[in-house]
């Protein structure tokens, strides 16, 4: 138990205000020093039991003010939240201390708490399967899915405060609050994982040293029986709750940044990236970096008591697309999360497809090889991709070939169709000279450059290189 300490002083003036228990107006009352645990012998009296009949008879009067004060008092003491909603408080219910009171204290069943559960639940269920899926790097997808259980409890957990269901499960206090530390690392260490192939080593569980120290500071609070964690959520004295904030803001801030730098290095090296992994880490690092965003504004308005709605709100949306968004991939796309195998398969694919297409070619080995080299040259000697008008068949005329066969070789040969190879040649020509303009490049703008390795116009030249390099020639030059 708790002790609490009130002092009632009830005067002869009017003593039906402050006291309708007393029907003597003319009783004084001497002040009373109510303590749960000891009480004197003279005076015994049960400071629940008063404040129960106190919050009771001045709702019977109408007074809701005074009312809702012992019925708050009552509820504190006793840690009774069901007591709000007793029958004896019909007569005020309507009342605005009444109305604010039963929002501080009852269940609400909304649309928010059946989504956090639905989305938490969903992400739970997902975090389990990504481990069970036959990929290349399981790694890879432990981490992910750690990374996702994390946000699943963390927004099942979250709900339980707009709702009031916390005052129904204590023991939800600090439930998700012991992974604040992880969030970064697992996603910093899967990007590294997914995007530089990196190999653990002993020195990465330096990482895990916030979360250990964090353990330590809260165990005293897990070992706490359900009622002392229910008058610690009643009484708003949640221990450590800004240090741990601001220092969880803090270590996702830094690790966000540390996984910009692997993306941006990745995507400025021309990396082999299939499209579909291009586009899911890039998405990923958006919605990390909106729920960021979205934690900022928790921290500084809801954890210092700024405002209630809107920061809960604007972080329990941030992190349910977040889940969902890993959730609709690992079902929908689920290549994603195949690795190297996916990227694998895909060129075998291709390579059988040429083979198939290709089956019944005269074309002999020794031909295929001829003409190989001989495209070769006339790609990097001739520079025959800076013609605007060049096409399958004049290549084949220069080959002195078939247009089956120089398609064949090209295909069997560069993995390509001839429109993306003569592009691609283009295209790195067009970086050359955007990024080490020679004397009588200097005065070329991107549409100058465009036309001098053989686009035809700006719009299909910013589509090919953006195809190619992911930014545009003007992001490229800026870069």
């Amino acid at each position: 138990m708790y002790c609490y300490t009130e002092e009632i002083n009830i005067k002869h003036k009017d003593t039906s205000e402050y006291s309708p228990l007393f029907s003597t107006p003319k009783y004084e009352l001497k002040s009373y020093k109510l303590n749960s645990q000891q009480i004197s012998k003279d005076k015994n009296v049960d400071s629940i039991a008063l404040f129960k009949e106190l919050a009771f008879s001045y709702a019977k009067a109408n007074k809701a003010k005074l009312a809702c004060r012992y019925i708050e008092k009552y509820i504190q003491i006793s840690l009774d939240v069901s007591f709000v909603k007793h029958s004896n408080f019909d007569l005020i219910h309507d009342s605005d201390s009444y109305i604010r009171l039963e929002d501080k204290y009852h269940q609400k069943f909304d649309f928010w708490w059946l989504f956090c559960l639905y989305v938490g639940f969903v992400g739970v269920f997902i975090s389990i399967v990504l481990n069970f899926r036959r990929c290349a790097d399981k790694i890879a997808n432990l981490l992910m899915s750690v990374f996702l259980f994390q946000h699943s409890i963390f927004i099942i957990n979250i709900s339980l405060l707009p709702t009031n269901y916390e005052f129904y499960f204590p023991h939800s206090l600090y439930l998700s609050t012991l992974f604040s530390f992880l969030y970064g690392p697992l996603i910093y260490f899967y990007f590294k994982r997914v995007v530089q192939k990196y190999r653990f080593k002993s020195i990465d569980l330096a990482h895990l040293i916030p979360t250990l120290f964090l353990l330590l500071l809260l165990l005293p609070v897990y070992n706490l029986s359900g009622e002392e964690k229910l008058w610690v959520m009643l009484n708003d004295k949640r221990p450590y709750i800004t240090l741990i904030s601001d220092s969880k803001l803090l270590s996702l801030l830094i690790y966000m940044i540390l996984v910009i730098r692997i993306y941006m290095k990745s995507v400025k090296s021309n990396m082999a990236i299939p499209r579909i992994q291009y586009h899911w880490h890039r998405n990923i690092i958006i919605l990390c970096s909106l729920h960021i965003i979205s934690y900022v504004f928790y921290d500084i308005l809801m954890i210092r008591r700024v405002a209630n709605d809107f920061p809960i709100n604007f972080q329990i949306l941030s992190i349910a697309l977040l889940i969902l968004y890993i959730s609709y991939t690992a079902f929908v796309e689920p290549g994603v999360f195949s690795g190297l195998k996916m990227i694998k398969n895909e060129m075998q694919k291709g390579l059988n497809n040429g083979l198939k297409k290709y089956k019944k070619s005269g074309l002999t080995e020794q031909l295929s090889l001829e003409l190989k080299e001989k495209l070769l040259e006339l790609l990097e000697k001739d520079e025959i991709y800076r013609r605007n008008d060049m096409s399958l068949q004049k290549l084949s005329e220069l080959l002195n070939t078939s247009r089956h066969n120089t398609s064949q070789i090209i295909n069997e040969h560069f993995n390509l169709n001839f429109f993306e190879l003569i592009n691609k040649y283009r295209i790195e020509e067009a970086k050359k000279i955007l990024k080490n303009k020679q004397h009588q490049y200097e005065d070329f703008n991107i549409i100058d450059v465009a036309y001098e390795v053989g686009f035809n116009n700006k719009v299909t030249f910013n589509k090919s290189f953006k195809k190619y390099n992911r930014i545009t020639p003007s992001e490229y030059v800026k870069s």
